[in-house]
């Protein structure tokens, strides 16, 4: 349906262009200096371009007689500047998977201590049930409690 759309669009647009290119001849010249002038103003009242805010871009900078190059910022000859720009770039990208491992150390303490609960109430029920540890130990008994339940 879209494609048909734009294709009538198109066609309109021809049409008038036609229409307009046909009819510019017969304008008077008095009008066609109007609208120049018209245009004129309409351009110097036209508000200016929205600047856009520059992106940062690491730049390759010499330092010393020697030539080398090192990745820093381009402010000026100290690299210490560079070199904590350096490190704190460093921890900002060390951060989130140190965060991540601690995380995962977390979630596996936690789920230790679950795990060692869970075998306490066990531990906990069996001792202080009635039936002595053999029952548990035997395999008609085993099945005589899945049945049960």
């Amino acid at each position: 349906m879209s494609s048909a759309l734009d294709t009538k669009e198109l066609e309109f647009a021809r049409q008038v262009r036609r229409a307009l290119d046909e009819n510019a001849a017969s304008i008077p010249p008095a009008t066609v200096d109007r609208l120049a002038a018209a245009r004129r103003a309409a351009l110097a009242r036209k508000k200016p371009e929205t600047a856009t805010a520059p992106a940062f871009a690491p730049v390759f900078v010499t330092v010393g007689a020697g030539g080398a190059g090192a990745l820093g910022l381009s402010g000026g000859p100290s690299n210490d500047a560079g070199r904590r720009f350096s490190a704190l770039r460093r921890f900002a990208l060390a951060w989130p998977i140190l965060a991540l491992a601690a995380c995962l150390v977390g979630i596996a303490y936690w789920e230790d201590h679950q795990r060692t609960a869970e075998l306490a109430d066990i531990d906990a029920q069996m001792i202080n049930d009635d039936l002595p540890l053999n029952a548990y130990l035997d395999h008609g008994f085993n099945a005589y409690l899945s049945r049960a339940r």
